[in-house]
């Protein structure tokens, strides 16, 4: 990420049309942003799961797809056909947050997808002002809501494997990073550059940003290289690791083949449970914050 200095965001204000429906002010939502710069380390399963585990125990959750491979929304079940407006097209400019968002199979769980356009947004907008903003000012105008739609309490926002402009994007806009971490070797290595990167955009672009937590991914039991990271990471992060371990699970890697998040696939599963138990976890975090 580049050290130029980027200037305070400029919010695009809710303008209501003409003959509007009623709207009325909503509490802004809670957005996490599922990041980490190393492929393979659960980021979009993670998002999937925990997205429609928050909508089980009663949350409204809306999953922004900012990956260009789209794998958030084809593990969701939402065919590219479908598609007809992308976070590319809101982070362009040419539709709003809403425009793009998608009902899933899940109920209380949106969708704002993907596609491949977006592996091309850097050099579009690489040098606007406000390129590192367009994420957040998309966000800003969920705090306004018509009687028919939905009053959203969380925003996942699943980020690409790289510390890009989508990756700044997101962390500008987020309240706070959820961290998957795969249980292997160099997995503290990639968490230490993931760390100064947050460094760089609290001091730049979002001072209030913290890290919600960190989530060990791919846990195996069997193997003695998995219980050392997890003592590694919790030695080196403290409480800050929540104390729910995702495991390697079979029917987690199936699910997405399906288009089904796990927890519909295989409710029973260990995976399924792991996830709702973090999202229980999540919830008394936040509950945590606000009493703090």
């Amino acid at each position: 990420m580049s050290d130029e200095p980027l200037l305070e965001p400029t919010v695009v204000p809710f303008v209501a049309p003409d003959r509007a429906p009623q709207v009325q002010l909503a509490k802004p939502p809670r957005v996490l942003a599922v990041a980490n710069q190393k492929g393979g380390v659960g980021k979009t399963t993670t998002a999937i799961n925990l997205g429609t585990a928050l909508a089980a125990i009663g949350e409204e959750v809306l999953i922004i797809d900012l990956d260009p491979q789209g794998n958030a929304s084809t593990g969701l079940g939402i065919d590219r056909r479908n598609r007809q407006h992308s976070t590319y097209d809101v982070l362009i400019g040419e539709a709003t947050l809403r425009d793009s968002i998608v009902p899933t199979a899940v109920p209380r769980l949106h969708l704002a997808p993907s596609t491949l356009d977006l592996s091309g947004l850097e050099l579009e907008i690489g040098q606007a002002r406000d390129r590192a903003f367009r994420l957040r000012n998309a966000l800003a105008p969920l705090s306004t809501v018509a009687a028919s739609q939905a009053k959203f309490t969380y925003v996942l926002v699943d980020c690409p494997p790289s510390l890009n402009l989508l990756t700044i994007n997101a962390m500008a806009a987020a309240n706070a990073i959820l961290v998957p971490l795969q249980c292997e070797f160099f997995a503290l290595e990639g968490l230490s550059q993931l760390l100064k990167t947050v460094e760089q955009v609290r001091a730049q672009l979002n001072p209030d940003l913290t890290i919600h937590g960190v989530v060990l991914t791919m846990y195996d039991a069997r193997n003695n290289l998995s219980g050392q990271v997890v003592a590694d990471v919790r030695e080196f992060m403290g409480r800050k690791v929540y104390d729910t371990i995702i495991p390697r699970n079979v029917r987690v890697s199936e699910a997405p083949s399906y288009g089904k998040p796990v927890l519909v696939y295989d409710l029973k599963c260990s995976g399924s449970e792991a996830y709702l138990r973090l999202a229980t976890e999540i919830i008394q975090r936040e509950k945590e914050l606000l009493a703090s």
